[in-house]
């Protein structure tokens, strides 16, 4: 028992340092999240003391207080009672965001069904493209995007922002890990009973890949909600921006509204991410398996 329990707080010692590096980063990644929530809540004469420097740089550097001197809710006020267009663009965010998330997955969940389960010559090939083109950023297919959509006639419209988004390949690629660990022979004996393919994948490949679906909803969730490259490449008019490109508009003048609105804008991604935690572990861990 001695020996063991001396192995034991070795091991302990030994991950003491790791254990220390990683609070050391967590802190520092936390950091300015805490702050976001932590600001709004200051008095405007605080808030504008913090601020002033970021404005006007005098020589002297902003200080923050972890705990306000004065916590108020008047930033809240002025935001959600004062600032119409706030709702404006809150909406035009949960607009573009659902419509994606409802059509993205109507895509992605037949084409990832297709690349796992069915067998057809050159399919290797295409899903390879497809990964070619999940790796690709925006700012490579940016001109040709606004090409096929300005010949379409949906510049300056919300389906500009919507459709090349709905056809993205990254649901794709997640959800198809999710289908490829389904073991055949299940899918085969429902075959033999008499079920099509789409009676299949609803009632087999649905259920048993449903946590790829789920990591993919809420990865895109947290991704779309914070986009700010293409809204503002296929988007001239102001009123149908998102809250990504609300907030630089406000300006560190307006600091007490932009904080604000920070961290209203935090509290969606945040519910979404503690929802979907457990599922969207496990389609992470479920992609990266090997085939």
């Amino acid at each position: 028992m001695g020996q063991k329990g001396g192995l034991t707080m070795r091991k302990k010692s030994a991950g003491l340092p790791l254990y220390i590096v990683m609070a050391i980063l967590c802190t520092a990644v936390l950091f300015p999240v805490i702050l976001a929530v932590i600001l709004p809540f200051q008095a405007h004469s605080e808030l504008k003391d913090t601020l002033s420097p970021l404005v006007n740089f005098t020589g002297k550097y902003s200080r923050v207080d972890l705990l306000p001197q004065y916590p108020s809710t008047e930033n809240f006020k002025e935001l959600l009672v004062y600032s119409p267009e706030f709702y404006r663009v809150f909406w035009n965010s949960l607009l573009m965001v659902g419509c994606i998330l409802l059509f993205q997955t109507l895509v992605a969940v037949p084409a990832a069904w297709a690349f796992a389960r069915a067998e057809f010559k050159g399919r290797r090939l295409l899903f390879n493209v497809y990964v070619i083109f999940m790796l690709m950023p925006f700012q490579v297919t940016m001109l040709s995007q606004y090409l096929v959509l300005d010949g379409m006639g949906l510049m300056n419209r919300r389906l500009a922002v919507i459709l090349p988004a709905v056809f993205s390949a990254f649901p794709v690629f997640l959800i198809y890990r999710g289908f490829a660990d389904i073991p055949r022979d299940v899918a085969d004996s429902a075959r033999i009973d008499g079920a099509n393919e789409w009676q299949v994948l609803r009632y087999i490949g649905l259920p048993l890949g449903k946590s790829g679906i789920l990591a993919c909803v809420v990865i895109s969730f947290l991704d779309l909600w914070n986009m700010v490259e293409q809204p503002l490449t296929f988007l001239r008019d102001k009123t149908k921006y998102p809250l990504s490109l609300y907030l630089p508009t406000l300006g560190a003048d307006r600091g007490e509204l932009l904080l604000a609105a920070a961290a209203v804008t935090l509290i969606p991604a945040v519910f979404v991410f503690v929802i979907g935690q457990e599922e969207l572990e496990r389609g992470i861990i479920a992609s990266a398996l090997k085939e």
